[in-house]
């Protein structure tokens, strides 16, 4: 039997932990209620309730999870409203939408290497960066061909 006083409670835990990693503490409020949501979508008059905020901090909040791919909006059929419902796998668009931000960090690192020259311990430090940043990206398919394949493994899909 679910028990909504422990869903809200580990709920805003785990915006805590997304808040921690960088995350807007509101958006991470919301992407958790509506994970946490029987229903297939809200609208977000229904996610302000939950939250018992204001429209315009869940309005926000939303608009910043649709730009990250966490979130997708579709029209409420017969209602000027909109609902807002999780795309079928969250993790996988957020993780593919940030590669092209470690290629922009290895490109980075490396005009920042070129400019310090080589031999010191700056030059290597940025080097290193530049290169976990290359690794992570080249990385990134095959740990996303890795992880469809543990989801049909495992009946996720």
């Amino acid at each position: 039997m679910r028990d909504e006083e422990q869903v809200r409670m580990a709920t805003e835990r785990m915006a805590m932990v997304f808040t921690s990693w960088g995350f807007p503490r509101m958006a991470a409020r919301v992407l958790m209620t509506v994970m946490t949501a029987d229903e297939d979508a809200l609208t977000a008059g229904q996610i302000g309730e939950r939250l018992a905020v204001s429209p315009a901090a869940v309005s926000g909040a939303v608009r910043y999870l649709l730009q990250v791919g966490m979130l997708a909006k579709e029209p409420q059929i017969g209602s000027r409203s909109d609902v807002y419902r999780l795309p079928d796998n969250p993790w996988y668009e957020a993780t593919v939408l940030k590669n092209d931000l470690f290629v922009t960090m290895a490109t980075m690192a490396e005009e920042i290497g070129a400019a310090l020259g080589e031999g010191t311990p700056a030059a290597r430090r940025v080097q290193t960066m530049n290169e976990y940043f290359k690794f992570v990206h080249e990385s990134l398919p095959m740990l996303m061909d890795l992880w469809r394949k543990y989801k049909v493994e495992h009946g996720l899909d």
